[in-house]
């Protein structure tokens, strides 16, 4: 079966996979979670005025995206002058409900000690909850998401929500490479209370390989897309500087 037969068609389950821009509304702060030691909290003790918070949501066992979008805000973080902890908080939360504390607390030490930076641990903050928790914080930021129960995966957009220091919504950063000036200048925003303005989506779902179809789901689709514009752009420029050589070293023509 042909694998490339799924490029460009949205698979069934992601057809209520999409992220709605939802500027300037208030996040639920008294929404109720477990920290990495599993003691619960709200999610409002992580907001300070004037302070603003980076929010993830993703969850820990994630094959694919969901490394590559922390992944991604670690890179952008370290480039910035600002601080995790000291100028701004990072609240990731897990959208599984299956998932555990302790898996939250690997994750933690994991990307602080990648971050490296003194206070990191108590800035950046993972956390685990109940399934009508999680939806209830995920809808408040337009965030939607499916679970696959075939793979036992989650089907869902990569980004991030820049909120200010009393939980309104200023900016959205979209996929998992997050340039730092873009990052830089979203929390000098929201630590001042601005609010960004709507922008085109252009949205990096992460979604399965069902080997058994032999069908690839969106994200990968979208990679082989992408690939094959950036092959036939490289050859169309390759043909160009051999016929460009090729015209020049032509010898000239010599008269009897």
């Amino acid at each position: 079966m042909d694998p490339t037969q799924n490029i460009g068609v949205r698979p069934e389950l992601l057809r209520d996979v999409k992220v709605d821009q939802r500027l300037n509304d208030q996040v639920p702060l008294e929404l109720k979670f477990r920290d990495e030691k599993g003691n619960p909290v709200t999610l409002g003790q992580f907001f300070t005025p004037g302070k603003p918070v980076v929010l993830s949501l993703v969850y820990f066992s994630c094959p694919m995206l969901c490394t590559e979008e922390l992944n991604g805000l670690d890179r952008s973080m370290k480039l910035i002058p600002m601080s995790v902890g000291k100028d701004f908080e990072v609240v990731t939360v897990s959208i599984d409900p299956t998932d555990e504390p302790i898996l939250a607390e690997a994750k933690r030490d994991l990307y602080t000690g990648m971050y490296g930076r003194p206070g990191a641990a108590q800035g950046w903050h993972f956390l685990t909850g109940e399934n009508t928790q999680i939806k209830a914080l995920a809808d408040s930021v337009g965030y939607h998401y499916a679970y696959d129960s075939e793979s036992k995966q989650f089907a869902h957009a990569a980004m991030l929500v820049v909120l200010t220091g009393d939980g309104k919504i200023s900016r959205y950063l979209n996929g998992v490479s997050y340039p730092s000036r873009d990052l830089r200048l979203a929390l000098d925003d929201a630590s001042n209370g601005k609010i960004g303005t709507p922008f085109d989506q252009v949205l990096l779902f992460c979604y399965h390989y069902d080997p058994n179809t032999g069908k690839y789901g969106l994200i990968i689709s979208r990679v082989i897309q992408v690939a094959g514009g950036i092959t036939l752009l490289g050859v169309g420029i390759l043909v160009f500087i051999l016929a460009r050589g090729e015209h020049y070293s032509l010898p000239r023509s010599r008269h009897a």
